[in-house]
């Protein structure tokens, strides 16, 4: 028997987002493109993946996907997306060290509002070496706190689980809950999107030490054709909705950024099931990114809420000179 959404309560009590006019609107502010091979504190600054805003400093915390060095920065963002870095941190493991390189995938970050500690998600991998993804918590300096539970589905398998570089990519803190999801479609979820057809990703809701929920989310088709693909690259709560970012790239072609705001009401729990007849979550359109008077749209990663509803963006330039990393501010009202 199919298990409706029995805790949307606990993801966000979400509104239906297909009523006519339920959704905000979404204004372009300012972007502003931070100059490649940056520095500060003795590393580059890129492959930002994902950003938050700390309530206890008004500050925002900025995760570097570098695997090598896995670090974060806060900085200071004018109201135009101006960066000034104020300090970067190595995220260190349960020996006090930062993590060895190649061992973590760092992607999302967001601050506790509770305790001021920062949670954050990495991807695992899947290589030679099967590698779970995961969700864990740091102190304000990077020192370990915690690994929280993990959905048995999201484990690293050979026949099932996540792609590589296709797992916990978005993260939410909802109302002392903890959502992730899940970039692409699992092994056992069927095919990558394509420029035919979309693909169902899974958002998980949990506490640190349980699986409460988990829905299927239906991702866009490849925008073109080409190869390339789609995928969610971040969340966010919005009240009593929750925004989603998704992706879209192809090669030659470049990026195609979307926002929608989702509803989990009505939705089926697939936590401990397979998505055949499952209903999935509804979303709406809100916004793309390519209807903004952007320099580029570039391979965005990040959002966090900033003051007076405006809506920070951040890019991952992937360290490479071809790329950028841009500060995109949106106004949602």
């Amino acid at each position: 028997m199919l298990r409706t959404a029995l805790v949307p309560a606990l993801l966000l009590a979400l509104l239906p987002a297909t009523q006519a006019g339920a959704g905000p609107e979404v204004r372009f502010v300012a972007e502003h493109v931070l100059a490649h091979g940056t520095t500060f504190g003795g590393t580059q600054v890129g492959g930002l993946s994902g950003i938050d805003r700390d309530p206890w400093t008004g500050q925002y915390v900025l995760i570097s996907d570098d695997r090598v060095a896995a670090r974060f920065y806060t900085a200071r963002i004018s109201a135009k997306g101006v960066p000034t870095f104020t300090a970067v941190h190595a995220l260190r493991d349960e020996a006090g060290v930062q993590y060895p390189a190649n061992t973590v995938d760092p992607e999302d970050i967001r601050v506790d509002p509770r305790t001021g500690h920062y949670v954050w998600s990495q991807e695992g991998d899947r290589g030679a070496t099967l590698v779970d993804p995961s969700v864990r918590e740091a102190t304000r300096t990077g020192a370990f706190v915690r690994e929280y539970a993990l959905a048995d589905n999201l484990r690293m398998r050979p026949d099932s689980g996540p792609r590589r570089n296709e797992a916990l990519e978005g993260l939410a803190l909802v109302r002392g809950r903890t959502v992730t999801a899940v970039e692409g479609p699992l092994l056992q979820d069927g095919p990558p999107a394509d420029h035919t057809r979309g693909a169902v990703s899974r958002i998980t809701v949990q506490t640190p030490g349980r699986v409460l929920a988990q829905y299927a989310y239906r991702q866009e088709p490849v925008f073109a054709e080409g190869g390339g693909g789609t995928g969610v690259a971040a969340i966010l709560p919005d009240g009593d909705r929750l925004l989603v970012l998704e992706r879209s790239f192809v090669p030659g072609v470049g990026n195609k950024v979307r926002l929608y705001e989702a509803t989990a009401h009505g939705a089926t729990d697939v936590k401990d099931r397979s998505l055949d007849d499952a209903e999935p979550m509804r979303k709406r359109l809100l916004a793309d990114l390519a209807d903004f008077p952007l320099s580029r749209v570039d391979n965005v990663e990040g959002m966090a809420w900033g003051p007076n509803r405006t809506l920070l963006l951040v890019s991952d330039d992937n360290f490479s000179a071809t790329q950028v990393t841009q500060f995109i501010v949106l106004a949602v009202r």
